[in-house]
């Protein structure tokens, strides 16, 4: 339900964020490590630290949000 929002809100910011999907019922290991008990769970990292964590379907302008202000050109 939450993918499609999340990739436009990829789409918006490319450039500025990268942006990765786990399963978690492939990758238990990675739920338990980031407390992760409810799905979706969003998840924003800087510098590889989680800032910002949303739990639930939200409006698209709310993800972005989220992240942008966090966000900085992506170096390659």
């Amino acid at each position: 339900m939450v993918a499609p929002v999340i990739e436009e809100v990829s789409k918006e910011l490319e450039g500025r964020v990268l942006v990765g999907k786990v399963n978690v019922d492939e990758n238990p290991h990675l739920a338990a490590q980031f407390g992760v008990s409810s799905i979706p769970t969003i998840m924003v990292f800087k510098s590889g630290q989680p800032v910002e964590r949303i739990i639930g379907v939200r409006q698209k302008q709310d993800y972005v949000n989220a992240v942008s202000q966090y966000s900085s050109p992506v170096s390659e």
